[in-house]
């Protein structure tokens, strides 16, 4: 298991990894993925440009993943609530385990489940606020 900061931005994600990469450098994974690319999603005219997902790897074991919030959906970006810890996991199955135990009695955002990016994910608050994100990446023929 490997475990990776992920930063939320309001609308200056895209501007805080550019910097990042500059400082840090860096490859960009699968590119930066903009609102305006998730299928099916009612997002609002002024927020398709913010970002849904970039993730900057710095080496084999290290990244920086992050998204904008959408203020249209209620999201109110607090100093606080900006990071979550994300959690890459190794199987299908662990992340079903440690999303059903580090979830218990916390607030879940979206419970672990199939996504359209060929992922496994879920994001939550764990019993003591602390905000985490898990997801694990199918592999070639995997459900």
């Amino acid at each position: 298991m490997n475990i990776f900061p992920y930063l939320n931005f309001d609308g200056e994600t895209e501007s805080a990894f550019l910097f990042y990469q500059a400082v840090f450098g860096g490859e960009f994974e699968g590119g930066i993925k903009y609102m305006r690319d998730a299928p099916g999603m009612p997002i609002e005219e002024d927020e398709m440009d913010r970002v849904m997902h970039v993730c900057l790897r710095l080496s084999e074991n290290v990244k920086i993943i992050g998204s904008d919030n959408l203020p249209s959906m209620g999201h109110v970006l607090k100093q606080g609530n900006h990071a979550y810890l994300s959690l890459d996991m190794d199987s299908k199955e662990e992340g079903e385990r440690i999303f059903r135990e580090l979830s218990e009695g916390g607030e879940v955002e979206m419970a672990y489940q199939k996504t359209f990016w060929g992922a496994y994910f879920a994001s939550f608050k764990d019993r003591f606020g602390v905000s985490w994100m898990i997801n694990y990446d199918l592999k070639a023929g995997e459900e």
